[in-house]
């Protein structure tokens, strides 16, 4: 070993003594070697020492030259000390030096500026002496041109001197001005008076201009007090005649007021108008004080007659007339004294914010006792329900027309628009929501009153003709357009703390029940038609067919009646959505009425189950036709509508494919039904096996398979909601064909989201109510009927008939009492669709 590497395990930071040496003599043969491991190690001792000590030495130089450095740095820091000094020094004697160099030439500048403020001061001084002698001389001359010239000029050289006033001469000078302007606005006023005492204002006309450019000099004080003794003047003979007599001033002589005014302002036109100055507006001061004096006097006569007898002797009839000529002169002076143009002001729509000049200047009087006017156009509504119930649908003169409409309600809405337009002119706040409110009472009266009673829907009265029903659906139709609009016309004139009271969705919403009504109406009477061939189906020996023909005969009579019923009433109905909904209710009602039939039909055999659904698919095609009887060749179905009859025809499929399963094996019935029906209702389950006949043993057997076999399926309704409302002790298929009844309508309605609400589209509206049919026709199904059986029904169709339909009223309260109340909520429909227009009519 000649040296230690560099890589030497000696450098190393965890140097192991024990493993070098094992590295280096790892036999005991290589301790021969140990001598020159020795002088090796003793050689790089050697070495290390050297180099520390060449390193020691060297960091000893470096130390000892920092030292110099570092003092050396300090010397030079203090001479840079001594040097700012220095300079500082010398800046502040510069400084010293200059200031006083500088002294004598401020004061003179100083000296400069007083002489040149003091020859100002002496030369506005001898203006004003000189002006306010040469204003002396002319105010004796009344040559008031110059004078108002003259005053300008020593007013505002007087401002000058108010710094002055403690000196005696200023202070004097200025008691002589003031007592100038007094003395020439004293001697002005005294030429207006002397002048229009002694008419000789067209003599004079020029001096009282020039008096008038004074009194602009003199200050507003001035200008107003001869404003106010004109306005003043000019109105004395007003409070003599319309004040002093008892006679003259009661409202019956109102419009003498306005003519006496009207007379006045011609006179100023021809006379005095150029007097004034145009900027003083004289002739609307004028017109404004006339106001505001005719004001208090109706406030006067008014507190004195309710005072008298509670507002009894005030004819409501001369409180509108005078309304109305009080807003027709406010109007007047409105247009006269208009700066610039405006939008028109006397129409309820006219929308300016720019504020009116005799807005209210006047009829603010009579706004107190507008409730005796709001009372009197509800007693005056009050009287025209009785007229408008006892009028005929249409005169004995006119033809039938499928798109007319009442004519009370034209006549209302009329009475309705001009009362509102007079209202708005007069009171944008609490009288207006108050006849809004009697708009809103009389709207549902007449809802209820008129429309109501032309159709009425009660057992023992005979039902209205279709020309009745369709008059009264327009006119429903129209009634709901116009009260929207209504509604959106008293927003839009009432103040913002009684907008959002404004409310007249519960109107809408009736006027929407009876076009329900209508609609009802006209589905009923198809429905009573059908009643014959829906016993006839009954009728049939459903256990007896053998084989599965063609459509049953009883179909055949069905799909015409149906068609030719259909065609007929659709002719009549004008809009496209009413149509819909009168086909919606109608796939609706014939659907419900089938499976009631089913029920009625007991017992069904296999065939008979399959020959039924056979018919049941006539009956859809026809249904599907419903839309395109009275289109345009062409025209197809929408879609929605198409989905909607499939959604009602499947109830029934769907029924039917379960009876159609043999008996025999028990299981395959078990199995069908909770594949199809898929609930664990043992109740529903029953009146399969009721209507298929099956009894005795073969019927408990049965149920005990059904609950063997039900525990196999996930996802088991407690009910299906075609089967809950399929109760054989509740419903009867001669009462739903007589009486129109909808068990999945009603629920269906009421059970439309919130969310729906918006512009009606017709296309929506069967889907919305087979959508949320599910949800509803759970609510008729009451716990009440869970443990009915079915068993118990006569076996022959008549009389299961018989007792379906004593018991039929009971168990439809809540589906019609739902459809009632429910279809209600159906108007947001058809709210946001604007039918027509308040001025259509």
């Amino acid at each position: 070993m000649n040296g230690v590497a560099p890589s030497d395990p000696l450098d190393s930071v965890d140097y192991d003594p024990i493993a070098h040496l094992n590295d280096i003599f790892p036999t005991p043969g290589s301790l021969a070697a140990l001598p020159s491991v020795s002088s090796s190690l003793t050689t790089h001792v050697t070495s290390l020492d050297d180099a520390i000590q060449t390193l020691v030495a060297n960091q000893a130089i470096s130390d000892a030259s920092s030292v110099t450095r570092v003092a050396s740095a300090k010397a030079d820091l203090d001479e840079l000390f001594k040097n700012i000094e220095t300079v500082r020094g010398r800046a502040i004697a510069t400084e010293q030096a200059i200031t006083a160099m500088t002294a004598d030439i401020k004061r003179l500048d100083a000296t400069k500026r007083n002489l040149t403020v003091s020859m100002t001061a002496l030369k506005r001084l001898q203006m004003l002496t000189t002006a306010f002698e040469q204003l002396k001389a002319q105010t004796k001359f009344r040559q008031y041109r110059d004078c108002a010239q003259l005053l300008q000029a020593v007013i505002q050289l007087m401002a000058h001197f108010k710094s002055y006033r403690s000196i005696d001469q200023i202070a004097a000078l200025s008691r002589n001005v003031a007592e100038l302007q007094a003395q020439l606005l004293e001697q002005v006023c005294e030429d207006f008076e002397l002048t229009f005492t002694k008419d000789e204002v067209s003599l004079r006309r020029g001096m009282l201009s020039e008096g008038c450019e004074v009194m602009d000099a003199v200050g507003d004080s001035a200008r107003t007090r001869l404003i106010n003794w004109f306005c003043n003047t000019q109105l004395r003979e007003y409070r003599q005649i319309f004040r002093g007599s008892e006679e003259a001033g009661s409202l019956d002589n109102i419009s003498r007021r306005y003519a006496w005014l009207k007379r006045i302002l011609k006179m100023y036109d021809e006379e005095h108008v150029y007097i004034f100055p145009s900027f003083w507006r004289v002739g609307e001061i004028l017109a404004r004080t006339f106001c505001d004096n005719t004001r208090e006097d109706f406030k006067g006569i008014l507190v004195k007659a309710m005072r008298t007898d509670g507002g009894k002797s005030l004819d409501v009839n001369l409180l509108l007339n005078c309304l109305q000529e009080t807003l027709d002169f406010e109007q007047y002076l409105e247009k006269r004294f208009a700066v610039d143009s405006r939008v028109s002001i006397d129409t309820v729509s006219s929308r300016d914010d720019r504020p009116l000049i005799f807005g209210k200047a006047i009829s603010e009087a009579f706004e107190p006792y507008l409730s005796l006017w709001v009372d009197s156009q509800e007693k005056t509504l009050a009287g025209l329900i009785p007229v408008f119930k006892s009028q005929p649908i249409r005169p004995p003169d006119e033809e039938f027309n499928t798109s007319a409409v009442l004519a009370s309600s034209i006549e209302l809405f009329q009475f309705y628009r001009v009362t509102f337009a007079q209202c708005a002119k007069l009171s944008a706040g609490s009288k207006l929501y108050d006849l809004s409110m009697i708009f809103s009472k009389y709207l549902d009266t007449y809802a209820d009153a008129v429309l109501l009673f032309h159709i009425p829907d009660r057992p023992g009265v005979p039902p209205p003709n279709n020309e009745t029903v369709i008059t009264i659906l327009n006119t429903a139709d129209y009634c709901l357009a116009l009260t929207s609009q209504l509604e959106d016309r008293i927003k839009g004139r009432i103040d913002e703390d009684y907008k959002n009271k404004v409310n007249m969705e519960k109107q809408q919403d009736t006027f929407l029940g009876v076009v329900n009504s209508a609609i009802r109406l006209l589905t009923k009477r198809l429905e009573v038609e059908l009643e014959p061939i829906w016993r006839e189906m009954r009728n049939t020996p459903w256990s007896k067919l053998e084989t599965v023909g063609d459509q049953s005969t009883y179909v055949v009579e069905l799909v015409r009646v149906i068609k030719a019923e259909a065609v007929k009433l659709l002719q009549l109905v004008v809009k496209e959505q009413y149509k819909r909904a009168f086909c919606d209710r109608l796939v609706e009602n014939i659907s419900t009425t089938i499976l009631a039939n089913i029920m009625a039909c007991k017992p069904i055999s296999e065939v008979g189950a399959e020959q039924m659904l056979l018919d049941v698919y006539s009956v859809k095609k026809c249904l599907e036709e419903l839309m395109t009887l009275t289109a345009e060749e062409g025209v197809t179905a929408p879609t929605t509508f198409i989905k909607h009859v499939s959604r009602a025809i499947n109830r029934i499929d769907t029924v039917l494919k379960v009876i159609q399963v043999r008996s025999s094996p028990a299981e395959g019935l078990v199995q069908a039904y909770l594949i199809h029906i898929a609930d664990k209702s043992e109740h529903n389950f029953r009146k399969i096996l009721d209507v298929k006949g099956i009894k005795g043993r073969d019927l408990s057997q049965t149920i005990e398979l059904f609950h063997a076999h039900k525990s196999a399926y996930d996802n088991l309704s407690e009910g299906n909601p075609i089967m809950n409302a399929l109760n054989a002790s509740n419903i009867a298929a001669s009462a739903m064909g007589a009486q129109g009844l909808n068990i999945g309508a009603a629920p269906g309605l009421a059970g439309i989201s919130p969310g729906l609400a918006g512009k009606f589209d017709a296309a929506m509206l069967g889907s919305a109510l087979i959508q949320n049919m599910k949800e509803g026709v759970d609510r008729l199904g009451t716990p009440s009927n869970a443990g009915t059986g079915v068993g118990t029904a006569a076996s022959s169709p008549g009389a299961s008939t018989v007792q379906l339909n004593a018991v039929v009223a009971d168990g439809m309260k809540e589906g019609v009492a739902g459809l009632n109340e429910n279809l209600k909520n159906f108007g947001r429909f058809f709210r946001s669709n604007r039918f027509g227009s308040m001025d259509a009519r």
